[in-house]
C-alpha cells in the first residue's frame, strides 16, 4: 500500500497552506465535473484496450476519490480510511453467499438478494435519520444519471421484485410494437407524441440490452467510435481527390462508407 500512502500524502500537501492554489480552492461541488470527465476518459481507455492508458485513467479516478476524502476529513465528517472501511462492510453485507452461509446459486437469486439487502440497509438509514421515508423502491435512483444508465437501473430495480419479461424474446416483441407506434406518430405529424414514442422505443432497447447482458451506454459508445472511424475514412478518400465532404455528394460518400465497412 506504499502507493496509496504516497498519494494520500501528496493530496494533503496539495491542500496544505504551502500547497497548490487551484487544489486548495476546490470543493465537493466544484470537483464533480472533473469526476465525470475522468470517468468517461477511463471508459474510453477501457474500450480502446490500451492497458497503459487504462492504468493511467484508473489513477486519475482514484485521485478523485482521494480528493473527496481529503475534503471530507478537513470538514470533520469522514476520511479515506472510514470511507474504505464502510465500503468493505457494505460489500460483506451484500455478499452473504460469499462471506456467510446464504445460498444464491442463480443470477436471479443474487439480484433479488442484493436488492432486498439494499432495501433493508435503507430502512436502517431511515430509522437513523440518514434518509427520508421512501414510498417507492425507485425513489433512491440518482436523478442525475445519464438517461440510458437510469433506464437500465429502473428496469433492474423493477426486475428485482419480479416485474420483468420472462426472456428477451418478449422484449423484441415489445420493440416491434414500439417501433410501429413510433411510425404511426410520425405519420400523424405529432411531434409531442413522436417524442414520447421514440422514448418508449429507446427504453425497450435498453431493456433488450439488459436481458442480453449488454450495457447500452457502452454499446452506443462503440457505435460512435465505429461511425467516427468510417467517416474519417470518407474524409481521407475525398482528401486524396482534393475534395472536402461539402464538395461531395451522398452517392459518392455512401460508396466510400461501404468501402469503410469492409475494413478492420
Amino acid at each position: 500500500m506504499k502507493g496509496l500512502k504516497k498519494l494520500l500524502y501528496i493530496m494533503n500537501t496539495l491542500r496544505s497552506e504551502q500547497g497548490c492554489p487551484w487544489d486548495k480552492k476546490q470543493t465537493l461541488e466544484t470537483l464533480t465535473p472533473y469526476t465525470l470527465e475522468e470517468t468517461y476518459e477511463l471508459i474510453d481507455a477501457i474500450i480502446s484496450g490500451n492497458k497503459a492508458h487504462i492504468e493511467e485513467e484508473l489513477g486519475d479516478v482514484l485521485f478523485q476519490v482521494v480528493f473527496y476524502a481529503c475534503i471530507a476529513e478537513e470538514q470533520g465528517w469522514s476520511n479515506f480510511d472510514t470511507i474504505a472501511m464502510k465500503t468493505a462492510e457494505k460489500l460483506i453485507e451484500r455478499h452473504p453467499h460469499v462471506f456467510a452461509d446464504e445460498n444464491w446459486s442463480t443470477d436471479q437469486q443474487r439480484l433479488a438478494g442484493w436488492e432486498k439487502i439494499k432495501r433493508d440497509q435503507n430502512k436502517k438509514r431511515m430509522l437513523a435519520g440518514e434518509l427520508t421515508d421512501s414510498a417507492s423502491i425507485l425513489d433512491d435512483i440518482p436523478k442525475n444519471l445519464p438517461a440510458l444508465m437510469k433506464a437500465k437501473k429502473l428496469q433492474k430495480r423493477a426486475a428485482s421484485v419480479n416485474f420483468d419479461w420472462p426472456d428477451f424474446s418478449f422484449v423484441i416483441d415489445k420493440i416491434d410494437e414500439e417501433l410501429l407506434e413510433l411510425k404511426q406518430a410520425i405519420s400523424q405529424r405529432d411531434p409531442v407524441h413522436t417524442e414520447e414514442e421514440l422514448g418508449d422505443l429507446l427504453f425497450a432497447l435498453v431493456n433488450l440490452g439488459r436481458h442480453l447482458k449488454i450495457d447500452p451506454e457502452i454499446a452506443l459508445e462503440k457505435c460512435n467510435l465505429k461511425f467516427k472511424k468510417r467517416f474519417g475514412y470518407i474524409e481521407t478518400q475525398l482528401s486524396q481527390s482534393g475534395k472536402k465532404p461539402e464538395d461531395s455528394n451522398l452517392a459518392e460518400m455512401e460508396n466510400y462508407w461501404q468501402q469503410a465497412k469492409t475494413l478492420k
